[in-house]
């Protein structure tokens, strides 16, 4: 007796949605033919299902998903496609929300702990959020803290690798006359991040780390052309970002990661003309569901007590410069 055939219908809300999902040439639906064992057949906007019962529900699966992920504004590619297989495979789906239940329990390295109100709302936010900003004066925590919560869903296999960068704004054209290869040349400007990650993984790991690419310190430049998937990224500095290099950064976020930019508005090292990344995306990304925006006080600065004091009295002196 035959095998039963099983059909199932899939419409589409317009021609660019289906587009979108079936690729240029159809690249995507011709990927989707060699991942998929249903035959898979497009015409306008409507995608046929055909194959034996198990066969058309998970494909089913994972078109529906597939779509789902177009309607939220996403871009397909390859690796999105083997994704959606992948997930479905274990039950799973691209557009499945993360709550924090699922992320289980994120401990802190160490004895850490949050020291005032804006860091305990720093670090609920980076657990609860996708994306985090935390926006405020020097000594806050905001660095520290985003690679300390970096180094925790790391230990609890909440991803799989840490990606920390920063805008090499000081170096422009002088990079070239700084002695040394081009590891050597950036590595000022990135010895923050690693002092931060010296505090919390031995040298010997952390070492091992860098080499297989676990953990990857590099300048803002480097990420683009990429998507990151199953990490914990961290933009330090990102005040001295211009808007386009914000823009490239955010898209940079794959499935599975969790993203913090870090930045004190008041420290722009860009020239004088050039906007700021990180303050035009405060104000188009504020009412965004998923990003949270944490801004930190001079009651947050939790360095030497005479920090506090030196950042308020800056403060002062630029809304009263005549007073001195």
């Amino acid at each position: 007796m035959p095998q039963s055939v099983k059909e199932v219908l899939i419409p589409l809300q317009s021609a660019h949605e289906a587009m979108t999902l079936m690729g240029q040439g159809d690249r995507h639906l011709k990927h989707l033919r060699r991942l998929l064992s249903a035959q898979i057949v497009a015409r306008g906007q409507e995608i046929r299902i055909q194959g034996s019962p198990e066969e058309v529900e998970f494909g089913e699966r994972v078109i529906r998903d597939l779509v789902a992920l177009v309607r939220q504004g996403a871009e397909i590619d390859q690796n999105t496609l083997e994704q959606a297989v992948s997930l479905a495979q274990g039950g799973g789906t691209l557009t499945q929300s993360t709550t924090p239940q699922d992320m289980g329990e994120i401990n802190l390295p160490g004895r850490l702990k949050p020291k005032t109100a804006g860091q305990t709302r720093y670090v609920e936010a980076i657990v609860h959020n996708d994306i985090t900003f935390g926006i405020g004066p020097a000594g806050t925590g905001k660095t520290y803290l985003a690679v300390a919560l970096a180094v925790a869903f790391f230990k609890a296999k909440k991803i799989k690798r840490i990606i920390l960068t920063r805008p090499a704004v000081e170096a422009g054209e002088k990079l070239g006359y700084l002695p040394g290869d081009l590891q050597a040349k950036i590595d000022p400007y990135l010895r923050p991040l690693y002092d931060a990650l010296f505090d919390m993984i031995d040298a010997e790991r952390f070492e091992h780390y860098l080499q297989s690419g676990v953990i990857e310190v590099a300048p803002l430049a480097f990420m683009r052309g990429r998507t990151l998937n199953d990490a914990f990224i961290i933009l330090d500095e990102a005040q001295n970002t211009t808007p386009e290099q914000m823009k490239m950064f955010l898209t940079r976020m794959g499935f599975n990661s969790r993203v913090v930019i870090t930045g004190d508005v008041t420290q722009i090292d860009l020239p004088k003309a050039q906007k700021s990344g990180l303050i035009e995306a405060m104000r188009i990304l504020k009412d965004i569901e998923g990003i949270a925006m944490i801004y930190f006080r001079e009651s947050d600065v939790v360095r030497h007590p005479l920090v506090a004091r030196i950042v308020k009295a800056y403060e002062l002196s630029e809304h009263n410069p005549e007073s001195s």
